[in-house]
């Protein structure tokens, strides 16, 4: 075991014997993307993983390579061209250096698989067998970038919570902003916000367990939290309610009337590392938005949130920055053909990027092949399920965390490695084997008695778990994973 060291590495730890490369690529003229690839000394096998960033990247978390070169894998990650430095959420680099966004936005991602493998190639002797790629929040959304722009670079793709829609989720994060700053809801309040969705929806799902497995369905109006007499921490003023709605509802074009980005679900506002510090003041979400339209769309220092229109500003937007930061192109007819997989996964509980995104773009997906399917495949099958699965996990926080079955190999620590346990090894299961994923099982602790533990099937979208009405409720065992159409 070696501590850790080199350039990029933020959080020392210690990590297995290794043959550490590191390196320098420069595309254009303007570019410098630094990677990092760890080889195993021994016990290779045989296969190539790259991890992916967060936030607007600037540097390599080294924590991130460890249980991917424990497991074997030789395996690389890149600070996506740019340093980032300071505490908040900041994009100072791309002022005036478009190279460097295009860097960020996809460049860097292929760059790195492409050296990578020519020096996993060179150091072995012989090419990686599969090649992976795993990344969530701005990793998923290089995850599913990679999968639209450069299919033929992985086998097998994990998305985790995908900032996929970048240019209109830190909209939505400027529209909570805006919310917020006319009246911002106490963080004191937040418990009895939740209490009072669970109240009204938690027994949806045949469980009452404080985790609503499909918050769509949960349909809790604000206005019952309307204070009676004094303003209180169990009550809402009549600003705080608009407030909340606002959250709830997500951006739309004034002028149009169409929904900009979704809207955050109800039944997780007082989770751990929830709506505070993301929604609320002085708020993730906001650093955020105000570094993507001040910095990157209008590279003017003094830019103000408040003036932000909704209308002629987020297409200025769309089209100045959307084309490199976006991944959302429907088309993944090429990756399908390249024999590629997709698990995407995303929390009911994610505070930093609505899960309904997640949705809206698996239904892009089933939408777009539906009409265009692949003259290249034998067969006209339009499902998604031979190559593209979404698993949304009730309860979780933004990539982990938060409540409920939280733990299926998603972080860094999970003690099980089966592919009902462990997603990555149920990706390489479905690439390797043609074993595609039924359900995952997450583990966890239970909602309402953190000193208890929890199993649960996290189901392939649009199928969800349901209780089979006997045994224990925090057993995945009693568990079965349901269309909307098999629920009576």
């Amino acid at each position: 075991m070696q501590p850790l060291a080199g350039f990029g590495n933020t959080n020392p730890v210690v990590a297995p014997a290794r043959c550490e490369v590191q390196a320098i690529t420069r595309p254009t003229k303007d570019s410098e993307i630094r990677i990092q690839i760890w080889l195993p000394t021994s016990g290779w096998n045989g296969k190539y993983l790259q991890v992916g960033n967060g936030g607007w990247a600037g540097s390599i978390d080294q924590t991130a390579l460890v249980d991917p070169l424990q497991r074997g894998y030789a395996v690389a990650a890149t600070d996506d061209g740019h340093r980032s430095d300071g505490p908040l959420p900041a994009a100072p680099w791309a002022v005036g250096h478009p190279e460097k966004l295009i860097d960020f936005g996809h460049r860097a991602v292929h760059e790195t698989s492409v050296q990578a493998k020519a020096i996993l190639h060179a150091h072995f002797g012989s090419e990686q067998g599969r090649s992976y790629f795993s990344g969530c929040s701005d990793g998923g959304r290089e995850a599913l970038m990679e999968a639209q722009r450069y299919p033929e670079d992985f086998d097998g793709i994990i998305a985790g919570a995908p900032a996929n829609n970048w240019s209109h989720l830190f909209t939505a994060f400027v529209w909570n902003e805006q919310a917020q700053a006319e009246t911002a809801i106490p963080p004191a309040k937040l418990p009895a916000i939740q209490h009072a969705v669970l109240a009204a929806c938690d027994v949806l799902d045949g469980v009452k367990d404080g985790l609503i497995e499909d918050p769509r369905a949960c349909h809790f109006d604000p206005a019952s939290m309307l204070c009676k007499v004094g303003d209180t921490s169990d009550c809402l003023t009549e600003r705080e309610i608009t407030t909340l709605r606002k959250i709830y509802s997500g951006p739309k074009n004034p002028r149009t009337g169409k929904q900009i980005f979704p809207g955050w679900p109800m039944g997780a506002e007082a989770v751990p590392g929830g709506w505070s510090p993301w929604i609320l003041p002085p708020g993730i979400q906001a650093a955020f938005g105000n570094s993507y339209y001040g910095q990157v769309v209008f590279e003017q220092s003094n830019w103000d949130f408040h003036k932000l229109n909704f209308d002629t500003d987020v297409e200025f937007g769309d089209a100045k920055a959307g084309p490199v930061l976006n991944a959302t192109s429907p088309d993944l007819r090429s990756f399908r053909a390249n024999g590629g997989k997709l698990i995407q996964y995303h929390g009911w509980g994610d505070a930093a990027i609505s899960p309904l995104s997640s949705i809206e773009y698996y239904e892009s997906v089933r939408a777009f092949l539906g009409r265009f399917p692949d003259a290249r495949r034998a067969s006209a099958n339009k499902d998604l399920d031979d190559f593209y699965r979404l698993f949304l996990v009730p309860g979780m926080g933004h990539c982990s965390g938060g409540i409920g079955p939280n733990d299926f190999g998603n972080g860094r620590n999970s003690t099980r490695t089966d592919a009902e346990h462990n997603i990555l090894t149920a990706l390489e299961a479905w690439v390797e084997r043609g074993a595609a994923p039924a359900k995952i099982i997450g583990s966890g602790t239970v909602a309402t008695d953190p000193t208890q533990t929890l199993t649960r099937p996290l189901c392939p979208y649009p199928q969800t778990a349901h209780y089979l009405g006997r045994g224990s409720s925090n057993d995945a065992a009693n568990f079965s994973c349901n269309s909307p159409a098999d629920v009576r």
